[in-house]
């Protein structure tokens, strides 16, 4: 089937709804779909390509970095246009859109309109819900479905008034990492001072949502007990930033570290995506101590692809991923104190460290494969195709 992909952001851009079309979109071309994917211009990319077979168009109307600056005035026929000349060109035969259920009504009414005018299904997969009345002037959309990526997303999209029989919750999946152990050496090699090292490593962006700077406080009194441990964060440039906290957000955490005197036992870089699976080959823990509503976090299933236990937040979505004592472990949120005496407790028994770790990795190849969630999102597609298909035929809206 021809598949039109809509989001805001795409590699180089870096984020979790970015990993996840980078796999999800290639998948479904090696499966013999045709992908086409609508998404905001960058500065390193071109406007019009073809990657790993995936038909990608770049435009400014899609780039909320540039929108948040713009703002949206006088923007709605641009915006109608460019979105009704991309679904001529691609002729698709389903729309499935990614987190456009906020940000803008202007593009958000464009698509439905479309897929009225095609009666073509409209398709949403929400990777996150927000309590503001941006979110609430986006509820009354015709989504023909809505896939939550997990239970607890589910939950939230029925609270706020969505119709909980169009929505199915599908469980994201990963392309799994190398165990190779030249992965560990390439990172030692680029990395030195991770070698001999008692490394945690907190592979989501820098911020304060993501739980940085809880685990900065957490790793000073890991450091009182495990000298030799190292603190790894994954700083990053290319992100949407709708609001611009990011970099604000990064000051402040490097100046905490400043001021704990950690910095010389922290490693902060931008890791390429092709290189994050040697920087989980050299971890001894993962870390994920997120302080707002998680909606599910890829960097666990990338962490058990690896076998690497798991410390993570009770938030969100991620409890239906993390089982303490069997993958890793679950603390209250903006707990640092609990976060660190987890890991504290990997360290000290590293048998159990790799028991979790290793359960973690079946847990992975059980239920959280790549092949295992496109099989589930293409379902999704060819039961809406086949309401379409019966509402065309009977002329009714069952």
């Amino acid at each position: 089937m021809k598949i039109a992909m809509i989001h805001w952001g795409y590699p180089p851009i870096i984020g979790g709804v970015e990993t996840h079309l980078s796999q999800l979109c290639p998948a479904l071309v090696e499966l013999g779909h045709e992908v086409f994917l609508l998404t905001g211009s960058h500065p390193e990319a071109a406007s019009s390509y073809i990657e790993h077979g995936v038909k990608i168009k770049r435009l400014p109307i899609m780039d909320l970095n540039w929108l948040y600056h713009r703002g949206f005035a006088s923007l709605e026929n641009d915006i109608n246009r460019e979105i009704e000349v991309f679904l001529d060109e691609t002729k698709a035969e389903i729309i499935h859109a990614h987190n456009m259920h906020y940000f803008s009504k202007i593009h958000a009414k464009a698509l439905e309109q479309e897929a009225l005018k095609r009666n073509i299904p409209l398709v949403l997969t929400a990777h996150n819900v927000w309590d503001d009345s941006e979110f609430l002037l986006l509820s009354n959309i015709k989504w023909d479905h809505i896939i939550a990526v997990s239970q607890f997303i589910k939950k939230e999209l029925a609270g706020f008034g969505f119709n909980p029989d169009k929505i199915t919750s599908i469980l994201h999946g990963v392309r799994g990492n190398n165990l190779n152990l030249s992965n560990k050496e390439s990172a030692w090699q680029k990395y030195p001072v991770l070698k001999n090292r008692k490394v945690i490593f907190h592979p989501a962006r820098m911020g304060l949502a993501k739980g940085s700077a809880v685990i900065v406080k957490a790793f000073r009194l890991i450091k009182n007990e495990f000298p030799d441990a190292l603190l790894v964060l994954a700083g990053t440039k290319n992100i949407i930033d709708w609001g611009e906290y990011q970099q604000k957000e990064i000051a402040y955490i490097v100046q905490l570290l400043d001021v704990l005197g950690l910095r010389k036992d922290t490693l902060i870089d931008q890791y390429p995506v092709d290189f994050m699976p040697a920087m989980y080959v050299a971890a001894d823990i993962c870390v994920y101590p997120s302080i707002f509503s998680e909606p599910f976090g890829l960097v666990m299933l990338e962490s058990m692809s690896t076998g690497k236990p798991v410390v993570v937040s009770r938030s969100g979505g991620m409890p239906e991923v993390i089982k303490s004592g069997i993958n890793g472990y679950i603390v209250p949120p903006n707990d640092y104190i609990s976060l660190a005496r987890a890991i504290a407790k990997l360290f000290k028994d590293p048998k159990l460290a790799s028991r979790l770790g290793q359960n973690g990795l079946k847990i992975f190849h059980q239920k959280f494969t790549l092949e295992r969630m496109v099989d589930d999102i293409i379902i999704i597609y060819n039961n809406t195709l086949d309401l379409k298909r019966q509402t065309k035929i009977y002329g009714s809206d069952s």
